[in-house]
């Protein structure tokens, strides 16, 4: 256990607890806020950034407008660029499982734009009896623990990622509503951007793997050495030791650096209601270690079917 301490006299100690070896930390002590003192909002920042996603339960003072406030406090709130936001909100994303929203597959929050959200703040508002939990895997051990040959591989590649992916995946069956919403309204515009398939990270200096199911291709490779290469640095970052996993209460808040990890939710809840409520602060375009930034190529409509 360890804890942070401020030098000013009002402001609390804060408790973080690890919960796994790689990732993951359960914060206590502290009632989250627009309002927070500067230092505690420090001491929550740099325990995102050391253990990759932070959890903060018993906050049920938080609806919608101080889930925003807070948010506020790390930078500029961004929406999702084809999923309106919630009435009444700047930009909060609500997910409805009962909509087929089920983020069932691995992934970084929007990372088909070439400036995809730092930070994601989310919330449960309704959740199921049993089941509906959330992991996280951790990008920067992923990367670490590559074999050196790889790691340079890794480190000289680039990568077109895509709203416009295999929505299906590995999953058995697929909610006709969820297969709907995805594509008449989360691909009703088509982006395409270039990452680098290693970034580094503008806070930490960590280097970390860009993956997940927006990730299409790998530029310059085949098709099947693309998606070769893919699974192996994939699998890397999905790996048990390098991913943590959630069950969630109400009054649950998690905190995740979207550039260091990525996320799934577990669709195990059947017909069960579970809504959660998103909010995504603004990040800049990933660096590559040759100091090139990401740049999105195209946005435009969905290529026709027709022959």
């Amino acid at each position: 256990m360890s804890t942070a301490n401020h030098a000013h006299s009002a402001t609390p100690v804060l408790d973080i607890k690890p919960i796994n070896g790689n990732i993951g930390a359960e914060l206590r002590g502290v009632a989250l806020s627009g309002d927070l003192h500067p230092a505690t909002l420090k001491a929550i920042q740099d325990a995102v950034y050391e253990h990759k996603v932070i959890f903060v339960r018993d906050q049920h003072h938080i609806d919608d407008a101080q889930q925003e406030a807070f948010g506020r406090l790390w930078g500029n709130l961004v929406g999702h660029p084809t999923v309106p936001s919630l009435g009444g909100t700047e930009a909060i994303l609500d997910v409805d499982g009962a909509r087929g929203e089920r983020a069932s597959s691995w992934h970084a929050d929007i990372t088909f734009l070439d400036a995809y959200p730092s930070v994601t703040i989310l919330r449960p508002h309704t959740l199921p009896e049993r089941g509906g939990d959330t992991l996280w895997g951790n990008t920067v051990a992923a990367y670490a623990e590559l074999p050196k040959p790889l790691r340079d591989l890794a480190d000289a590649l680039w990568a077109e990622h895509s709203n416009l992916y295999d929505y299906v995946g590995d999953r058995g069956s697929v909610h006709k509503d969820g297969l709907k919403r995805f594509n008449e309204v989360f691909t009703s515009t088509i982006y395409e951007t270039e990452h680098p398939l290693v970034a580094v990270h503008p806070v930490t200096g960590e280097r970390t793997l860009i993956v997940g199911h927006f990730l299409r291709r790998l530029i310059g490779l085949g098709t099947s050495d693309s998606q070769r290469l893919i699974g192996i640095f994939n699998d890397h970052a999905t790996r048990p030791e390098n991913t943590v996993r959630w069950h969630w209460s109400l009054g649950d808040v998690a905190i995740w650096d979207n550039r260091a990890t990525i996320h799934r939710a577990v669709d195990d809840y059947g017909d069960l209601p579970r809504v959660v409520r998103r909010t995504t602060v603004a990040g800049d375009a990933p660096v590559s270690v040759d100091g090139r930034r990401s740049v999105t190529r195209r946005v435009g409509e969905k290529p026709s079917l027709a022959a």
